[in-house]
């Protein structure tokens, strides 16, 4: 698809920036931007981690003030100082941070500010009740209202947050990521919402880093760069965006995969294993190679990839490292240097990264005993070996005392990779590790993947991403109720094998 320049609209949009710019201390966010979404128009904004896009999001939501420029809606000026502001402006945000609270139930998540009441006092027991009919009535029968928050998987805590959102029905709607942690009958599910609200003249701003999202979804697409808009198109082929997100080409998007070295010694195994105390789960992964496992949500991916980390346990089964039994009773057990097994966890924010802290304090946080003489932080070779990291893994920060929840969701992925480095963790588990990363940065991902594999660390890698599973790995394995449905290799191994052994009862591989 040639790139064509959308023509402007004469009527006032439905929201628009003008000129907007924010620094966080050294770091400038975005740098005099402009952006408009009209009215029943879906409008794409893409960009590389870092680009400035959930700066906007947050500036026209309400959350952030910008240092100048401004805001309007529906063609007048607007400062909101907060998100409830906005919202009661007409406008939506579903923020890439989820903003649930854990300790409540769905159903309290889902009508804070909106509890049936009688007499000014909620009704807590009609809270679940009613929740339950407004899930309903958007299609969603499979999330208890009843459970709390923190039970729910982060998928269905994804999908509470946007459920939240839209049923306020707002006149402009502004989600960020909200695909991120979805598969794809999620992602449909809220693509349906999405064109239900466009038709009733919602104007809808969505950002992702999934092309074919991008393109399925959005009338317009505006393209960021180093914090500022470089272009608004009504189409134009992934290539030529790319290009003009990064300022380079990508040439290939997936590096080619190096054959698994003759002779590789096994590094990780699961003998009689389980992930829901009855199905059975067996595998041996070896040193040099990239293990997939891929599948439908919910088949047991999560419990394996946490359970052999000892996050908590498996129910049943016996796990060999470099050939020997050994016991993981907790992470402490898996990371001891010893055994060596990493894991770089699904929801970064909540469960890898410690947010307010420095790149630092985030990246030595494993080894901090082998960095202390007599309890004292030697902080000569902490910096050094930061300042290492940093530069081997392109980290984009000021330094490294910046507060890692100020990085992109790019650049905090890096820092999770990193940590296991340094900690010389030979056996890593990397769980859907390029979900919310830019295109750029996924490629710099799947290199980095290539190059420790080489190396011969071994890797087990879950993805969302049938297309990643199938050209970054040696194997692919698809689980379906906790047992494995097919094994998967070249020449067999291609994204249409993994989807059809995921949905079939059973699959000759």
């Amino acid at each position: 698809m040639s790139s064509a320049a959308a023509e402007p609209d004469k009527a006032s949009p439905a929201i628009a920036a003008s000129s907007v710019s924010k620094a966080f201390g050294g770091v400038q966010a975005l740098h005099a931007a402009s952006f408009a979404a009209q009215a029943g128009e879906v409008h794409a904004l893409v960009g590389e981690n870092g680009a400035g896009k959930s700066t906007l999001i947050k500036v026209l939501g309400g959350r952030i003030a910008p240092d100048s420029g401004g805001v309007a809606l529906d063609g007048r000026p607007v400062r909101f100082a907060s998100p409830a502001d906005a919202a009661r402006s007409g406008i939506g945000t579903v923020f890439q941070e989820l903003t649930l609270l854990p300790w409540l139930t769905v159903a309290e998540n889902l009508l804070i500010g909106h509890e049936p009441r009688r007499f000014g006092l909620v009704r807590r027991a009609a809270l679940a009740p009613q929740a339950e009919q407004v899930l309903a009535g958007l299609g969603i029968h499979h999330i208890d209202p009843r459970a709390l928050a923190a039970d729910v998987s982060l998928a269905e805590r994804q999908i509470i947050e946007i459920a939240r959102v839209i049923t306020r029905h707002p006149r402009v709607l502004l989600l960020d990521e909200p695909t991120s942690s979805l598969v794809e009958r999620e992602v449909e599910w809220l693509f349906a919402r999405i064109r239900d609200l466009r038709a009733k003249g919602t104007a809808v701003v969505f950002t992702s880093h999934r092309w074919n999202e991008i393109t399925s979804i959005a009338d317009r697409i505006t393209i960021f760069r180093n914090g500022a808009e470089v272009g608004t198109f009504t189409g134009i082929d992934e290539d030529e965006a790319i290009t003009l997100m990064t300022g380079q080409r990508v040439e290939t998007m997936y590096p080619p995969v190096p054959p698994v070295p003759a002779g590789a010694e096994p590094a990780l195994e699961l003998v009689e294993g389980s992930v829901n105390g009855t199905a059975q789960l067996a595998f041996t992964l070896s040193a040099g190679e990239i293990l997939g496992i891929g599948g439908l949500a919910g088949q047991g991916h999560r419990e394996l990839f946490s359970g052999l980390f000892g996050a908590p346990p498996l129910p049943r089964g016996r796990i060999k490292v470099d050939g020997k039994q050994v016991h993981i009773r907790r992470p402490s057990d898996a990371i001891h240097a010893s055994l060596g097994i990493a894991l770089v966890p699904e929801d970064r924010k909540s469960e890898g990264l410690l947010l307010p802290l420095p790149v630092r304090d985030n990246l030595t946080l494993p080894i901090l005993s082998s960095l202390s003489r007599f309890g004292v932080i030697r902080g000569a070779v902490e910096r050094r070996m930061c300042r290492d990291m940093i530069a081997r893994l392109a980290i984009r920060t000021p330094n490294a005392a910046q507060p890692v929840g100020a990085l992109s969701g790019g650049n905090q992925q890096k820092v999770l990779v990193g940590r296991w480095l340094l900690a010389e963790s030979r056996v890593l588990l990397l769980y859907d590790v390029t979900r919310g990363v830019d295109v750029a940065t996924k490629h710099e991902i799947y290199e980095l993947m290539l190059r420790l594999a080489g190396e011969g660390r071994a890797i087990l890698f879950y993805s969302s991403d049938t297309e990643e599973l199938a050209h970054l790995c040696h194997r692919v394995l698809v689980l379906r109720g906790g047992r494995i449905a097919a094994e998967l290799a070249a020449p067999a191994l291609n994204a249409e094998a993994i989807v059809t052994a995921s949905v079939r009862e059973a699959h000759a591989a």
